[in-house]
């Protein structure tokens, strides 16, 4: 049975009452203080019916009261997860940070909808807040990383309860290019799937050799060696048990001849990235993480360089770039200008290159 200290008082109505109907904007503070306490108090005993009559009463004292009262209602309100749902919405969606902000990174009434409806129209201190949450949807990153900020997009992508779409992650790894703070952070996230990975850090490789370079022009060769060799170490060490598995299917596909063009095209139409890539080395004969570098390329040549290697047909690698664009976010390209470009590459020519970047991942620097 509920005591009775879990329902308002006939003299906190009387108050209440008195508040509304013609009590100053102080007696309306302080009667929102009383009623506050009152609830967050007792919040775990009180009714569904209760909460209902709680909502109503703070919708109404909030009306014509100073802003810091607000802002302490939402402190108070904010961590309780049965807070009345209608006044933690009202609070969410005032365009003073100070009132929503607590609400917007705390508060587990909010509902998906308004969380979306508000990033969506709210400032940037709003989305800022909203990404400090405890999970963000996909539904909500997708809303942060479009509209964000560098300090937006920064906190989401560090938020580790954030969950992220395939278009938000490519729109992410496309920003570190141009930011290494938040490539950092991106490639610090293990949920991060393989193939944004090497597209990260091969872009990243490309920044600082870039800078450093530009920093020491007489050591240009040997920063350059020493980035990519650290761009390879960190490739083999960033395989995950997905990606070894894939591996391990395609290896098994290929030592009882089961492994085709057809297949290739299967793994790529279902955007198998890893197991697309290691298929196609093991068809072109090459090391699966010389293909690995090729297919994250930003240019496409490498690819129909694989492919023409191991002699496919233009409908199977049409497929694959189909793959690469979805999964890096990239600007369609022109299909036909490609398809005449690889019906004319010979695969004695794509044979050689491979053999060149074979002799590149043996050779040893010199000392």
């Amino acid at each position: 049975m509920r005591s009775n200290s879990a329902r308002p008082s006939e003299s906190l109505l009387e108050e209440l009452q008195a508040a509304l109907s013609h009590g100053t904007v102080a007696r309306r503070v302080e009667t929102l203080r009383r009623v506050t306490d009152l609830f967050v108090g007792n919040a775990v005993d009180y009714s569904d019916d209760h909460i209902r009559v709680f909502d109503d009463v703070f919708q109404c004292l909030i009306e014509q009261i100073e802003t810091s009262a607000k802002a302490l209602l939402a402190e108070r309100l904010a961590p309780i997860a049965a807070a009345p749902p209608q006044i933690i919405r009202t609070l969410a969606l005032d365009e003073v940070i100070e009132v929503s902000g607590p609400v917007l990174s705390k508060s587990e009434r909010l509902d998906e909808a308004t969380l979306v409806e508000i990033a969506r129209t709210r400032s940037q201190a709003h989305l800022k807040a909203i990404s400090l949450r405890r999970t963000l949807s996909e539904a909500l990153t997708d809303v942060l990383v479009a509209r964000g900020n560098e300090d937006v997009v920064q906190s989401t992508a560090g938020n580790p309860g954030a969950r992220f779409s395939e278009e938000s992650l490519a729109d992410l790894v496309v920003r570190a290019e141009r930011d290494d703070d938040l490539a950092g952070c991106i490639g610090l996230r293990p949920d991060l799937p393989r193939h944004h990975y090497l597209r990260l850090v091969a872009k990243a490789s490309s920044s600082v050799r870039r800078k450093l370079a530009a920093a020491h022009p007489e050591l240009a060769d040997e920063v350059s060696r020493a980035v990519e060799e650290a761009a390879q170490r960190i490739r083999a060490v960033a395989r995950t048990k997905q990606t070894e598995m894939a591996r391990a299917l395609v290896k098994s596909l290929h030592e009882d001849g089961r492994l085709n063009e057809l297949q290739v095209a299967t793994f790529a139409e279902q955007g198998k990235f890893d197991e697309t890539n290691a298929a196609l080395a093991a068809l072109a004969g090459i090391a699966v993480e010389i293909a690995e570098t090729m297919m994250i390329e930003s240019r496409t040549e490498g690819v129909m360089i694989l492919a023409k290697a191991a002699g496919m047909q233009w409908s199977s690698v049409r497929a694959i770039i189909a793959l690469r664009e979805k999964l890096s976010g990239g600007s369609q390209t022109d299909m036909l200008k490609l398809r005449d470009t690889y019906e004319a590459l010979r695969q004695s020519t794509a044979q050689q290159v491979l053999r060149f970047h074979r002799m590149q991942l043996h050779a040893t620097p010199a000392a």
